[in-house]
């Protein structure tokens, strides 16, 4: 069985910082794109940052210049570097990963997984 497994939200000033990290386990074959996803309160769920597994990066307009994304493929984690945070990025953070596992037979299964989710929140 594959698991996602977040860490690293909290509570932080506005302008200050955190790392989010999420860690990918079990039967695991390839991950293709993870990506990080958030859900502020009464708001849709939206991208915040994707990297494939070549490296390539993409990011929400509302996080560009101050979150970065980032991957080790031999660990299968990715971490979401968080700066100048700001209220409005007050959120549930999830990530969520494109997994190739060998199922219980031997199979190769191919799947979308999503993490629990890690709570952040900005305030003063």
């Amino acid at each position: 069985q594959v698991q996602l497994v977040e860490s690293g939200g909290g509570l932080v000033l506005p302008g200050g910082s955190l790392q989010l990290s999420c860690a990918a386990s079990g039967s695991i074959l390839r991950i293709d794109d993870m990506e990080w996803y958030r859900q502020g309160q009464r708001k849709e769920r939206e991208l915040v940052a994707s990297v494939t597994r070549d490296g390539t990066t993409k990011y929400g307009d509302s996080v560009k210049g101050r979150f970065t994304i980032s991957r080790d493929n031999a660990k299968n984690t990715i971490n979401l570097r968080m700066n100048n945070l700001k209220p409005e990025d007050t959120a549930v953070y999830y990530c969520y990963a494109q997994v190739l596992a060998i199922g219980a037979s031997g199979e190769y299964v191919a799947f979308n997984k999503w993490g629990q989710g890690t709570r952040v929140a900005v305030s003063s």
